[in-house]
């Protein structure tokens, strides 16, 4: 399902527009939209690799994924679900690879601590039902962590230790569980988190340029990371997760003490992401190489409303408690009539939208404003890529929704 040249023209055509101020507008995207056989419908980089820089960004360039890299340890863990290695409902497991989550506390709003009552679960940990949060979306979390703070982009696993938010299977709250998934796995499997991605995600599917610690090349055509001052002008920044990025590649010591973060952790090319989205769309088979990285019934589970007792928990509104990563949040992705709200295992289930989008559409987000979708019943996919703090930027989200907008009324129209 190409898209005619006219169609192609235009949606590059907004790309371009979107870049064009480099001074308040985007500073540099990549876009690729995907079919389920595979084929991508678009491929298109515009503007600079960053406010700071004269370079222009390219299908090459490298981007810091963020929560991006969610979807892809969620696809890793439901691979050792199917094996009967990793177990989604068995918290004596979890717990037993991962013992530093038996004597957790919950944290209560008036800041004392109670005893944690229930086990936690792999499910729970893929679905944020855990009572985990994060420092910055969450302001009691933040003042908890006071006065030394907490980093969760530091690259140390100490930075994943804090108490609950609730007790375990009892809310929903958007933190670092995925992590302690990923952490679960490596302990399963005796891999690292990378090393069993490369193995048995990315090389299946001739994915060289995605990983947790990037090569020296992929080091040096990394796009640039900017910051959205309150004026709405942009100036460069440092990258957030910076320890895989300057960490000694030729020394395997320094290297091995790099925290994976199966939250945020993978640097990737977009066109690369694509291939694992192509995999979901295509029931858990690269639709290029024949390989089958999950079952069909997985893909669906993955695809499943996971907390139906929580519908409405993305309208809990977000506070922006670390105002230079995120902007607030009133609602994740709002939708016409307030439908009851979806989460799969590892990303949202938007539950229709104005784009065209189907409802059973699973889409999420990274933290430097990177936005993917993947629509199994209409068999489109694809992800926006920009390196702009704080999240939730307007900017992004409306080319984010153009983007989608077209390549649906052209979908409709073949």
């Amino acid at each position: 399902m190409p898209l005619n040249a006219q169609v192609h023209s235009h949606l590059c055509d907004i790309i371009d527009k979107a870049c064009e101020d480099q001074k308040s507008g985007i500073p540099g995207t990549t876009v690729v939209v995907v079919g389920k056989d595979g084929n991508e419908l678009l491929a298109h980089s515009a503007g600079n690799r960053g406010t700071g820089s004269n370079d222009p960004m390219t299908l090459d360039s490298i981007f810091w994924i963020a929560s991006c890299t969610k979807m892809l340890v969620g696809v890793a863990c439901m691979q050792l679900v199917e094996q009967g290695i990793l177990k989604l409902d068995d918290a004596g497991q979890t717990e037993g690879l991962c013992p530093e989550l038996k004597s957790l506390e919950v944290l209560l709003p008036d800041g004392s601590l109670e005893e944690k009552k229930h086990g936690i679960t792999l499910r729970m940990l893929l679905t944020h039902t855990a009572g985990f949060g994060y420092t910055f979306f969450n302001e009691r979390l933040r003042q908890w962590s006071h006065p030394v703070g907490v980093d969760e982009f530091s690259g140390r696993i100490e930075d994943m230790k804090r108490p609950l938010l609730f007790q375990p299977g009892e809310g929903w709250e958007y933190g670092v569980g995925i992590d302690w998934a990923g952490i679960a796995l490596e302990r399963a499997t005796g891999l690292t988190l990378n090393d069993y991605l490369q193995k048995n995600v990315f090389l299946p599917l001739g994915i060289k340029e995605m990983s947790m610690i990037p090569s020296h090349n992929m080091r040096q055509r990394l796009a640039y990371m900017n910051h959205r001052n309150p004026d709405g002008t942009l100036t460069p920044q440092d990258h957030l997760l910076r320890a895989p990025l300057i960490v000694d590649l030729e020394n395997d010591t320094e290297v091995a003490r790099v925290f994976n973060s199966g939250g945020a952790g993978i640097f990737a090319k977009p066109q690369e992401y694509c291939k694992v989205l192509a995999v979901l769309l295509n029931d858990g088979i690269c639709p290029k190489t024949g390989s089958k990285l999950l079952q069909k019934e997985t893909v669906d589970e993955m695809f499943s409303n996971q907390i139906p007792q929580f519908p409405n928990y993305s309208r809990q509104s977000i506070p922006d408690a670390k105002p230079d990563l995120t902007n607030p949040i009133s609602e994740l992705y709002p939708v016409a009539g307030s439908p009851p709200q979806g989460w799969g295992l590892t990303f949202m289930l938007s539950n229709g939208g104005a784009t065209g989008r189907s409802s059973g559409t699973g889409h999420w987000a990274g933290l430097a404003n990177l936005w993917w979708w993947a629509d199994r019943e209409k068999g489109v996919a694809g992800i926006v890529c920009t390196q702009i703090l704080p999240f939730v930027d307007a900017k992004v989200l409306g080319l984010w929704g153009a983007v989608e907008a077209e390549i649906y009324k052209a979908l409709d129209k073949a």
